[in-house]
């Protein structure tokens, strides 16, 4: 499950955090608190939440299992 977790998180930072770098923007296109964003981008235990995934998904207009198989998971 971490390894799947690893997955989201590194795919969410690498294809949408860092390409828009700026960690405010990407909080509040998408419903986040700016924290959650860093923790996104910089901790590398961060444990995402499925509430977390779903407000992603819905800002990008993604179903959930549409998300998990761009991530391949």
């Amino acid at each position: 499950m971490i390894k799947a977790n690893r997955k989201i998180v590194e795919y969410i930072r690498d294809n949408w955090v860092i390409p828009l770098d700026n960690n405010s923007k990407f909080a509040t296109e998408h419903n986040l608190d700016e924290k959650t964003v860093r923790r996104i981008r910089e901790d590398h235990t961060y444990q995402i939440s499925l509430i977390t995934i779903q407000k992603i998904c819905e800002a990008k207009e993604l179903k959930l299992h549409e998300f998990f198989k761009m991530v391949d998971i």
